[in-house]
């Protein structure tokens, strides 16, 4: 269907609805790789109030990827729920924001929504909103889960310990535990991306992170960031699994890519829930997603990279996660240039996947060959937060240096906590204050007698 629109004197005609959907979207590195972008401020917005205009029901008529030869829009569209969709069905994405934007527009009613809205839905309203909007929007939103610790809640800020290290040394991994747990960081979880993906060494490290847990009773959850098929095997062995990880993308190739599919995911969803570790009720699975995955496997249809984030989110709502991560600008300048499109890219997942229903964190972050600096990652990660980021990324000094690139380090977390006046999750605050790592005044205040001092005799 042929899509039409007027700005600066000239007619634009888009020749679909993923053309319509890439033209209208932020100008970024990879749209523009992939020949998707817009070719100049007046065909965005031209493209933007073509966009505006369009019935929300059209995303439900149109598929921007083949429903015959895509699992990822088989489920977007066969799972749709049409009760939750019904406020919204009659408005066009135009209306839509307008709502959003609206008093109308509550925690407890989007919450209700989410479940009717399609991620092309959410990508498209994104496509309206200045980053204030976005912000706004997705300040309202709280999505709450639960393991060990209480994730999302309003006035909180979880993060997750990403301890890595290039030789999976079981005593640098350790020290950067300890570093992490002295600056009150871990109540997301304690992620070790390993360096080997054995399940030898993913069940020693899942071994000794447990050890540390029950020793001295920390209410935390771990996930060694290995492959599905490698959690799945080392579940068998009866390993403490508590998270099933998995990065995932927008389409069937592109998670083919990945070397997962949707039958895989629900495959270790079901192995994860018979493990039994968890307390009732808790949430088993760990997503990590990124603008640009299915580009770079050349898996992405002709849409828009952002579009294609979002249809990732609909793989990660099937199995209601604990944790979601959009890892920013992970993937390069190829896909997110700079600064300022790392901002915008993170803003949008965010409020995308809230918007979804999901509980979104982020990896605030950039490759060294991107233009981009600590100082951008200092406004994202103040603006993510802002707008109630679930939980952000603990690493030693900002700097992996098992995968090379830079991220939030664990007193970036010290730092938003505080100008935010933020908390950790209610039971690793108790455990914080009962080890001397936190004052009464819930400050961080690492003592060197009592329950501190055990735990760093015991890892030093």
């Amino acid at each position: 269907m042929l899509y039409r629109s007027n700005a600066g004197g000239t007619h634009y005609v888009f020749d679909d609805l993923r053309q319509l959907l890439a033209r209208a979207s932020p100008d970024r590195a990879g749209d523009r790789l992939a020949g998707l972008a817009a070719e100049s401020g007046e065909e965005r917005v031209a493209a933007r109030m073509a966009l505006a205009d369009l019935p929300l029901a059209r995303f439900l008529d149109e598929a921007v990827v083949p429903y015959e030869m895509d699992e990822v829009t088989r489920l977007v569209l066969d799972t749709h729920d049409k009760r939750a969709f019904a406020p919204i069905a009659a408005m066009t994405a135009g209306d839509f924001r307008d709502f959003l934007l609206s008093d109308e527009a509550t925690g407890e009613s989007l919450a209700r929504l989410a479940p009717g809205i399609t991620p092309e839905m959410a990508a498209a309203v994104s496509k309206l909103m200045r980053n204030q909007d976005l912000i706004a929007v997705a300040k309202k939103i709280s999505v709450v889960t639960r393991f060990r610790t209480t994730i999302g809640l309003p006035g909180r800020l979880c993060v997750r310990i990403q301890p890595n290290h290039p030789a999976d040394d079981l005593a640098g991994i350790g020290a950067a535990i300890l570093d992490g747990l002295m600056y009150g960081c871990g109540d997301a979880c304690v992620g070790i991306n390993p360096a080997s993906d054995s399940t030898k060494r993913t069940l020693l490290l899942l071994e000794r992170i447990e050890e540390l847990r029950l020793r001295f009773e920390i209410p935390m959850q771990s996930c060694v960031l290995a492959h599905v098929t490698t959690l799945l095997e080392v579940m068998n062995r009866r390993g403490p699994v508590d998270l099933v990880f998995q990065s995932i993308a927008g389409s069937e190739a592109a998670n083919g890519a990945f070397g997962v599919t949707l039958a895989l995911l629900d495959e270790a969803h079901q192995g994860i829930k018979a493990l039994g570790r968890a307390p009732a009720g808790a949430n088993l699975m760990y997503f990590e997603t990124g603008q640009g995955a299915a580009l770079s496997a050349q898996a992405h249809h002709g849409v828009d990279q952002q579009t294609m984030e979002a249809r990732a989110y609909a793989v990660a709502r099937r199995y209601a996660p604990l944790l979601v991560n959009t890892v920013v600008g992970f993937i390069g300048p190829e896909y997110l240039y700079d600064g300022k499109e790392i901002i915008r890219a993170g803003l949008e997942d965010h409020f995308c996947g809230k918007l979804m229903g999901l509980p979104m964190g982020a990896d605030v972050c950039y490759t060294n060959h991107a233009e981009a600096d600590q100082d951008d990652m200092d406004t994202l990660l103040t603006l993510l937060c802002v707008a109630g980021c679930n939980y952000i990324m603990g690493v030693p000094g900002a700097d992996d240096i098992m995968l090379g690139y830079q991220s939030t380090s664990y007193h970036d977390a010290l730092y938003v906590r505080r100008v935010l006046g933020l908390l950790p999750a209610p039971e690793f605050e108790a455990w914080l204050k009962a080890f001397g790592i936190m004052d009464v005044e819930s400050r961080i205040r690492p003592s060197l007698s009592g329950g501190a001092a055990r735990l760093l005799a015991s890892v030093l």
